[in-house]
């Protein structure tokens, strides 16, 4: 099979200037801004349904302003984002949510004084709440502590409760696009193996998922494809495989990841 690694930071959607045919998620020529500092230069990627898509990268890449861009989180600086073939790129965030993408932040984030079943609430938002006992009971049943869990504050959960908590709550609104910002942060490593499990999982029923992972070989073991941010640019893109055995991602990214 020819390879279909590239350094160019091209993609389908360069190249015909709009929605990748098929595609869940299109950005082209996506940039964004924090005041007047510009952060995210002409991001052209896309994200099919029912793939995990990982995005790699150090410190300050991008890697969260990009999340957070397609979620509506933060200023455009150029570009468009598709949902489907919907342009999305000035809906609200909350519109983004209504129409099926969810964001689970980095950090986790969850209403420390609130039970993690008032989280799950806030979780459903109102478009969802006449369904909001069944997508709970679909939670507990993913996330079998947590129902254990379910009257105690959210502050009192340890750092692996609350993450699966974050993803229950972005779940609560049954999008068809998860955005998952660095899920394996500060968790102990048999946590760490647990979330990428439930990660699998997710995707074999049928949620597709763009993945933000500093843990770029447990990332790559689970992904598709994946791309590689460097200072808000694109610097490389390929199949999970091509990424895992390029020199180039190696000696950046795999050499100091921490394995699961």
């Amino acid at each position: 099979m020819e390879s279909t690694l590239t350094t160019n930071g091209s993609s389908e959607a360069a190249l015909v200037g709009g929605p990748v045919p098929g595609a869940l998620l299109t950005t082209v020529g996506l940039g964004a801004r924090y005041g007047v500092s510009i952060v995210l230069h002409g991001i052209d990627l896309h994200v099919m349904p029912g793939e995990i898509v990982a995005i790699l990268g150090a410190n300050g890449a991008g890697k969260t302003t990009l999340l957070s861009s397609i979620m509506g989180l933060v200023t455009l600086n150029g570009g468009e984002i598709f949902h489907q073939d919907r342009d999305i790129s000035r809906l609200t965030p909350e519109a983004r949510v209504v129409g099926g993408i969810a964001l689970c932040p980095e950090g986790r984030r969850v209403f420390a004084k609130m039970t993690v079943e008032e989280n799950l609430r806030l979780g459903a938002g109102l478009k969802h709440q006449h369904k909001m006992a069944e997508n709970r009971d679909r939670m507990f049943e993913l996330f079998p502590k947590l129902e254990a869990l379910r009257s105690r504050q959210s502050g009192f959960l340890s750092g692996g409760e609350q993450q699966q908590l974050a993803v229950a709550r972005a779940l609560m609104s049954e999008p068809d696009l998860l955005l998952l910002d660095e899920p394996s942060l500060g968790l102990a490593p048999l946590i760490v193996s647990t979330i990428f499990e439930l990660i699998q999982r997710l995707r074999a029923e049928g949620t597709t998922i763009l993945l933000v992972e500093q843990n770029a070989r447990a990332a790559l073991r689970i992904a598709d494809r994946g791309y590689v941010l460097d200072t808000g640019r694109l610097k490389l893109q390929g199949t999970a495989k091509e990424l895992h055995e390029s020199a180039l991602v190696e000696e950046a990214y795999l050499g100091l990841a921490e394995d699961v």
